[in-house]
């Protein structure tokens, strides 16, 4: 099992849950009102006069490894679509869940 968390600009929320829904990932927590900044050249997002842009984030659990990293591999085609809006998604192990 992995969990795959994302991270991305509100402007993308729709999006986001399109692409869960096209694997079939129904369940998954999302955070909103998240502000940080790209670790390369992305811009701030933090809700304020200044940076106004916010970010949301989406944790969700992908039983399947191949189907987690098909996942990430989409998500990472829709950041090339618009790459200044911010979209991030990271993968890891799970263990030790009910």
């Amino acid at each position: 099992m992995k969990a795959v968390f994302i991270t991305y600009s509100q402007a993308y929320n729709e999006e986001i849950v399109d692409v869960l829904d096209s694997f079939g990932q129904r369940g998954f927590t999302r955070w909103t009102d998240v502000g940080g900044r790209g670790s390369v050249d992305g811009l701030p997002h933090y809700g304020n006069h200044t940076w106004p842009e916010i970010n949301q984030a989406i944790i969700t659990f992908v039983e399947d490894d191949a189907k987690a990293a098909d996942l990430i591999r989409s998500l990472k085609e829709l950041d090339g679509k618009s790459p200044d809006l911010g979209l991030r998604a990271f993968a890891w192990n799970v263990e030790n869940y009910f």
